[in-house]
């Protein structure tokens, strides 16, 4: 045989063994509701192409409320979710173990509307005794925090009601119609209620200063969370998600909100583009710039929940295991 063919026989040889580089890693993340504000990186990472800079061939899905997409990845459906950290802590206690990889923000960036109109004079939340408060869904953060923001005002669980109403026109539509007399929702609904009169802010945790004086203490709140198992065994997917994660982070720390909405789909600002913009300004407060937990973060999400959550009673939660900052501070 001659020595070309030798060698085009042996490059053969070496291309059908090689491993195929050229396919992106296929990921399924779940969002708890793409359009909200809160959870602005996992969009603007896709439109801005960083998740293919990465080699990473990610599918977005859209999920109104965080529990269910926890139940989606518990269930091995998808790979991570972007949703509050502390359903980590929550996790926990139930048994599964599942890590924040990279933290989005050091606020909840939620608030508590009141209707103008069925509750007029209620000034603070013990005031909303006897009233039904609007969540996204029943177990999502929406109604961790309110349940802790009733029992902070002495207000029992049987003296409230808790109803499913998720987000933007649903949440205004339950509000219109005497469904719910408040509620805990996030731009860009809160700007729109706002604007229209119809309802106002009685609790404001969009700020970190804000979460402080209405929670206790820094609340750290949307990441991209996964099984802990995955994250061990994936590390280098998780990586390359920290990476883009991080850069989209530096991007919404280094432009205005203009910029950003001018790069997302035109259906996120709901037909009022101004008003969107305004809450991205406003909103760009709450996130982080390099997607590192903030240290004294776990420790006050760990008491908000338990001051009020039967499965966390007598449990010790290992608060370490729900977070890590090696991907972040690893990132390009």
């Amino acid at each position: 045989m001659s020595k070309k063919l030798i060698l085009s026989a042996l490059s053969l040889t070496l291309l059908a063994s090689a491993p195929a580089h050229a396919q992106a890693d296929k990921i399924t993340i779940m969002v708890g509701g793409m359009e909200k504000i809160i959870y602005l990186p996992a969009k603007l990472a896709e439109v801005l192409g960083y998740y293919k800079a990465e080699g990473l061939n990610v599918e977005l899905q859209n999920e109104p409320a965080g529990v269910d997409a926890e139940t989606q990845l518990i269930a091995g459906q998808v790979e991570g979710v972007v949703g509050f950290y502390d359903h980590t802590i929550d996790m926990q206690a139930q048994g599964q173990m599942m890590q924040s990889v990279v933290q989005f923000s050091r606020a909840p960036g939620e608030v508590i509307l009141v209707s103008n109109k069925t509750a007029p004079n209620a000034k603070s939340m013990a005031d909303l005794k006897g009233n039904t408060i609007g969540v996204t869904g029943l177990g999502s953060s929406t109604s961790f925090l309110s349940q802790y923001l009733m029992s902070k005002n002495n207000i029992k669980p049987g003296q409230f009601s808790l109803l499913a109403v998720g987000a933007g026109t649903t949440f205004i539509a339950a509000m219109d119609q005497n469904q719910i007399q408040a509620g805990m929702t996030t731009e860009p609904t809160i700007s729109r209620l706002l604007k229209t009169g119809d309802a106002r802010v009685l609790v404001d945790m969009r700020t970190k200063a804000k979460t402080k004086a209405a929670l206790g203490g820094t609340y750290p709140a949307a990441c991209l969370y996964m099984q802990t198992e995955y994250v061990n065994a994936h590390k280098d997917v998780v990586q390359k998600l920290a990476n883009a994660y991080v850069k989209t982070l530096k991007y919404i720390a280094t432009h205005n909100g203009a910029q950003i909405a001018a790069l997302m789909p035109k259906d996120y600002s709901v037909g009022d583009v101004d008003s969107y913009i305004k809450a991205l300004n406003d909103g760009k407060g709450m996130f982080t710039t390099d997607g590192i937990m903030p240290s004294d973060g776990p420790k006050t999400v760990l008491n908000v929940l338990a001051s009020f959550k039967e499965s966390l009673k007598g449990k010790t939660i290992d608060l370490s295991q729900t977070y890590t900052t090696a991907f972040a501070k690893a990132a390009k």
